[in-house]
């Protein structure tokens, strides 16, 4: 494993008498008790102008360090193949100047950093801008050559807006000793080594892992989003609250019937269509003509039957209140014998396809029954206008055909049976979801509420957007917050439902972001401590 440095600029002032000033890269690999065995050659795209230094060193041990030392900008316009190739390829971006040179500073400024934002916009690589030297306070030279005024300083408030315009880690380095090189600029440097690292070997772990992988068909799981980063304490329940919505059997709105009518198995439409198209063409999410494979819209019809009942009245917030279950009969009699086995198998979000096998097989007792069932479920789990890839395949060859999300239901009045009043607006949400997700509002939708009968339902002290993300969670189990304040917004929100999984992202997120932050940034953003004071104690309110 290897941790790859690109570092441009000149952090010598253009008129110092010093030429034999040590740079920052080379000081810090001489003087970091980290580094071993270094080795330095040089490139030069011609005879007397190397392009850049390259060093390569040990870092914690066995980790193989390289080191491009860029001094001079001008790669950028005499080999833009090899500046894009060192951007592209690089885990950490240094840039450094003097404060001494105002000139160089504003070349890079103008010239030079436009460039860099536009290489970095494909990639996410932390940087770090480094302004060197003690500023010198002597007078300016007025003569009609020195207009460009080389002997102005380059102030701290114009380090830090630079830094801004690059989402950089601004650094001063009043000199390269030992304090300022190994313990200051080291310790940001090693920082962002140690993050780079962790993700290099969380990536690959998880490459290993999906090779390792066997190819089963997973149940049509309600693609559960990947792991917040930052959250290393409470696992996600997704997959069980959705598995024991089945169980609870709360908020039911379908109910399969054998031809008999004798025995009902209840279920959730919302449920059901998110994980195959076939259930969205049965309870008329999509129209056959939308289906685009004929022999999708054929087994609909053979399988099962949806009763027609009353036309429904129309409603004046276009959603209905609880209305009783849509029965559906179930046509093929061995399917209907196994369908309790089968929506275990879909509401599980977990990979039991074997043990859906096994189940099947100890009730049917028969080979040929067992296989005619299992082509049944492989078929309602096929991606329309795709052909059947697991058609003969063994159990554990079979990959994974469809897997689609509540998300495509987030937001949308499709099959949408409550509305949500919030700010002279109404946001639709299913409340099999909600009493899934969320023991409050299982509460408030089942029990002596008013909530319980209504259609539509107010929201009070949150605002839009702040309760979209919440129900966007519960939907997807996945929480992006798009600042500090949002997520306190959140996290409020999260507490008065009792969300507890939701509450701790909240936190990790505000304390990860607080603690990432320079304390220049910090001082000079318009966040307020003093608000987030205010709503910390709000917060304090509602847990007591």
């Amino acid at each position: 494993m290897s941790v790859n440095i690109v570092a441009f600029g000149n952090e010598r002032d253009g008129f110092s008498e010093d030429s034999q000033q040590p740079s920052l890269i080379w000081s810090y690999l001489r003087r970091s008790a980290l580094i071993s065995q270094i080795d330095s050659s040089f490139s030069a795209s011609r005879v007397g102008n190397p392009v850049f230094a390259e060093y390569q060193a040990c870092v914690f041990g066995n980790v193989r360090l390289v080191v491009y030392d860029c001094v001079v900008w001008d790669i950028f316009d005499s080999d833009w193949y090899t500046s894009c190739r060192l951007i592209g390829g690089a885990d950490i971006i240094v840039i450094k100047y003097s404060v001494n040179d105002k000139t160089s500073f504003q070349e890079l400024k103008d010239n030079y950093v436009p460039t860099v934002k536009k290489a970095l916009s494909h990639c996410s690589v932390p940087v770090i801008i480094s302004a060197i030297g003690a500023r010198k306070n002597g007078v300016p030279c007025t003569c009609p050559l020195c207009t460009s005024d080389r002997r102005s300083c380059v102030t701290t408030s114009e380090g830090v807006q630079l830094a801004k315009e690059l989402g950089a880690t601004y650094l001063e380095l009043h000199t390269l000793n030992d304090f300022y090189v190994q313990k200051y600029f080291g310790g940001v440097l090693e920082y962002f080594m140690i993050q780079s690292l962790n993700q290099k070997s969380s990536k690959k772990m998880k490459e290993r892992k999906k090779m390792q992988k066997c190819h089963r068909v997973q149940p049509p799981q309600l693609e559960q989003p990947e792991k917040m980063p930052i959250l290393k304490g409470e696992a996600s329940h997704y997959n069980a609250d959705l598995h024991n919505l089945l169980c609870c059997c709360q908020c039911v709105d379908v109910a399969f019937y054998p031809e008999d009518l004798s025995i009902a198995v209840e279920a959730h439409k919302i449920i059901l269509c998110s994980v195959s198209h076939l259930f969205m063409l049965l309870f008329g999410v999509k129209s056959p003509s939308d289906a685009h494979d004929t022999s999708l819209v054929q087994l609909a019809q053979s399988l099962f039957a949806v009763e027609e009942g009353d036309p429904l009245p129309s409603y004046p917030h276009g959603v209905p209140p609880c209305v009783p279950p849509v029965r559906v009969v179930v046509k093929d009699s061995l399917f209907c014998s196994c369908l309790p086995d089968i929506l275990h198998f879909i509401y599980s979000g977990a990979f039991q396809w074997e043990r859906l096998e096994e189940d099947i097989k100890k009730k049917l007792k028969d080979p040929d029954k067992t296989e005619h069932v299992l082509e049944k479920v492989k078929c309602i789990l096929k991606t329309p206008g795709k052909p059947n890839t697991v058609k003969d395949c063994k159990s554990h060859q079979i990959k994974l055909l469809y897997n689609t999300s509540l998300r495509l239901f987030f937001n949308t009045p499709v099959l949408a049976d409550v509305l949500f009043k919030i700010q002279d607006a109404t946001v639709p949400a299913h409340r099999a979801v909600l009493v899934a997700r969320c023991e409050v509002m299982a509460a408030m939708f089942n029990g002596n509420y008013l909530e319980a009968n209504s259609v539509l339902v107010p929201v009070y002290g949150v605002s839009k957007d702040t309760f979209l993300s919440f129900l966007e969670y519960l939907y997807t189990d996945s929480c992006c917050p798009a600042g500090i304040l949002q997520a306190m917004s959140l996290l409020i929100c999260a507490e008065m439902y009792q969300v507890m999984r939701l509450r701790h992202i909240c936190e990790l997120y505000i304390i990860t972001q607080l603690q990432s932050m320079p304390s220049r940034e910090l001082a000079s953003t318009s966040l307020s401590i003093v608000s987030l004071l205010k709503k910390a104690k709000v917060l304090i309110l509602y847990t007591k």
